[in-house]
Formats: structure tokens, sequence, C-alpha cells
């Protein structure tokens, strides 16, 4: 597919209502008080030492299976095949964060707090609004990887906004050539600011049910991420190839407006 053709749209939106635990699928989401969706990691897991408990510092997290009422009010967790027998519990969500730390610090075997924000809490505290990447992006590292299906590749990379009709990194599109310059584009009524490509952790390496790694991963996507580098990219602001999608600004302004499905992308 060349540019002359692309239509991109939103072909899915994945929120992370508990930073580092299992996504779910919406059909339309609305921008929150803080710039990223609402609902969207709003709940953080932390140790008594002020920590993060993720799966960049924990993997035992990984086996942690969290689903959703369908209009988010409750969460039920659980830990299929944990030789404890740790109890399945329900939650009232976001509210009952307290009860919830309780559960999580028997799993961990620590003492567990969860914190709850509106604004939410995201990896990237200056461009904090939903990261982007194509379907196509994500089918590229099916290829590389084989075996990984995209919806594998999805809950590896753990980005909230995906585009289809597109080329792979068509969303390199949406930052410019230097950090202070930004793309400014609009999804459905939703005006955004695209800052940077997102540089990766060590999450995506590991299998989003088990957390076993793949060994050589971030090489081997690094080293493909730097040699189809489309013609679009601006490789300046590729200090390292261990990257993909965009992360993106969204003002106060936009806060409340809503994000659904099908939303063509057009730039400003």
């Amino acid at each position: 597919m060349d540019l002359s053709s692309a239509y991109p749209r939103l072909a899915n939106i994945r929120l992370h209502p508990i930073k580092a635990l299992d996504p779910v699928h919406v059909k339309e989401a609305r921008i929150g008080p803080g710039g990223g969706l609402e609902f969207d990691r709003v709940w953080a897991l932390y140790s008594v030492d002020g920590q993060w408990v993720n799966g960049k510092r924990t993997a035992a997290i990984h086996l942690i299976r969290a689903s959703y009422a369908p209009d988010l009010s409750s969460v039920s967790l659980s830990v299929p095949g944990d030789r404890r027998n740790i109890p399945a519990r329900t939650f009232a969500f976001p509210g009952n964060a307290e009860d919830a730390a309780e559960w999580f610090s028997v799993y961990f075997e620590q003492q567990i707090i969860v914190r709850h924000s509106p604004a939410g809490f995201p990896d990237d505290t200056i461009a904090n609004g939903p990261t982007i990447v194509s379907t196509a992006s994500l089918q590229s590292v099916c290829e590389l990887f084989p075996g990984m299906t995209v919806d594998e590749a999805r809950q590896r990379f753990r980005t909230t906004l995906e585009l289809d009709g597109v080329p792979a990194f068509w969303e390199d599109q949406l930052f410019g050539e230097e950090e202070r310059s930004s793309v400014r584009f609009r999804i459905g009524e939703v005006q955004f600011e695209g800052s940077n490509p997102c540089a990766r952790c060590p999450v995506p390496p590991r299998d989003p049910q088990t957390g076993a790694i793949v060994a050589g991963f971030q090489k081997q996507f690094s080293d493909y991420r730097r040699t189809h580098i489309p013609a679009w990219t601006p490789e300046s602001r590729f200090d390292h190839y261990y990257r993909m999608a965009t992360n993106t600004r969204v003002a106060p302004t936009e806060s409340g407006k809503i994000l659904r499905l099908k939303d063509p992308v057009v730039f400003l």
C-alpha cells in the first residue's frame, strides 16, 4: 500500500484499567481529565517502598488475569493454575482499591498498595495522551516472530489506539523531525499532538500470559526496525531502534470528547 491510497481510521481501542494487567476492548472511549483515555491505567500497584509493581519489575504479574464488567464497574481477579489456590475475587472498580490491595498482597506475598488516579498513570508523563500504532505494524512484528498472533502482539506492546487502512509504521508520520516540533491531527472529534516514537521496555519480549521471555527479542526487533525505516519516518528521532508506536499529547480542551471505532484520522 502506498501513502496515496492510505485511509487511516480507528480500528481498535484498548483500555488497560489496571496498569500492567489485562486490557479490555471497547467501541468508544472518552478523553479523561489527564489527556489519556478515561479508565485507562487508573489503578497502579506499588510496594511499600514506593516502587512500581509492574511487568518491567515483576514477571509474576503476567500470571494474573483481570476481566471487567461491560460498563467497567467491577473487575474480577484470578490466578489460574496457581499452586496456592488463591481464590478469585471481584471488586468494585475503580472505587474498591483498598480491598483489591489485600488480594494483591496475598498473591505477591508482600504488602501491595493500589493507588487510584482518575487522570491515570501514564508511562510518559510529558506526552501522556493515548499511544497510537497501526495494525500493519503489529502484523510486521508477527512476521518477525513466527507463531505470534496479532492479538498477542497487541498484548505485548500495550498501545491504546490502533489504526488500519495504512501501511506498517505509518504512525511514524505523527511526530516531527525535532523534539520541540509536533504534528497536529484529529481522530474523529479529538485533536492530538504527536510527540515522539515510543521507546519500548522489557515487557514486549515477555509472553503476556506466562511472562516467558523470547530470547533475543529486543535485538531482533531493533535490527528489523533499523533496516525497515519508511521514507516518511523522521529518523533523527531514533537514538535507538527499540521503538514502536507514537506518543501523543491531548490538550485539556479535549477532555470529555469521545473516540469511536472507524473514526478517520485527519492531519490539521
